[in-house]
């Protein structure tokens, strides 16, 4: 195993979400392409410098709203004029009005499980570790600082040259995180 394939990344600590954006920038401009930022609120702007795409969620959100609506529909239908038709004072035996209720719930329902479990498979969650919690100064990114992660790209990935990077970039503490 190569010495490179040991190392997660390098880490830049940044005092403010300004110099935070601006190094973001400039790696990106540089090259760097797998960059993450660990900040203690969140930052207008961050995910389109860091190049993030937009989420996957709403879309799943909306497929299952329409399986928990169509769901609720089917269900009401079947049971009522197929599986148990009873005429009960001259009602239909699916009349859509009564079923609002059921459907409106069921829609709420699965769309909130798409959204709950997606975010959680889209995030790789839970993750009850990460080898930037080897950073000696992690406790940072939950208090005032702003941190800079550059990752370990592969093969053309150069650890020396990532610090160099942050630390023109503005970074005031710069280290290497092992794997």
């Amino acid at each position: 195993m190569s010495e490179m394939s040991k190392i997660h990344g390098v880490i830049g600590e940044f005092a403010s979400p300004e110099t935070l954006l601006h190094g973001v920038r400039e790696l990106r401009a540089q090259g760097f392409t797998r960059l993450d930022a660990l900040t203690p609120f969140p930052i207008h702007g961050i995910d389109e410098a860091l190049g993030e795409q937009r989420s996957k969620l709403g879309y799943l959100v909306v497929v299952m709203g329409i399986l928990g609506c169509a769901a609720a529909l089917l269900l009401q239908w079947w049971t009522g004029a197929r599986a148990y038709p009873l005429v009960i004072g001259g009602k239909p035996l699916f009349a859509f009005e009564f079923s609002i209720p059921i459907t409106f719930e069921l829609t709420v329902l699965l769309a909130a499980f798409g959204a709950v479990f997606g975010m959680l498979a889209f995030n790789g969650l839970p993750r009850l570790y990460h080898p930037v919690f080897r950073y000696r100064r992690i406790h940072v990114a939950s208090d005032d600082r702003f941190l800079l992660v550059v990752e370990n790209s592969g093969a053309g990935f150069n650890a020396g040259q990532a610090k160099k990077a942050l630390e023109s970039a503005g970074a005031a503490h710069v280290e290497t995180v092992p794997e």
